[in-house]
């Protein structure tokens, strides 16, 4: 498993919170996503065999969240 964090502007409302999680949860490979409200950080493990960190980002911002700069662990 690998993850990878993104660090966003911080969030305005729980729902944006709740879009992002439900989005990349469905997302094939995932194991866990938490997206953390005051920090505007995006967590996300998942197994590179089914996705990979560009892909997950594409889907954030296509989401409507600009991702500012990602960290792969």
């Amino acid at each position: 498993m690998k993850q990878v964090t993104f660090n966003m502007e911080p969030f305005t409302c729980p729902s944006c919170i709740t879009k992002i999680e439900k989005t990349i949860a469905k997302m094939e490979g995932i194991q866990t996503v938490k997206v953390m409200f005051n920090s505007g950080r995006v967590r996300v493990e998942f197994d590179e065999a089914h996705t990979h960190a560009d892909a997950l980002q594409s889907t954030i911002e296509r989401l409507g969240y600009p991702v500012l700069s990602s960290k792969l662990a």
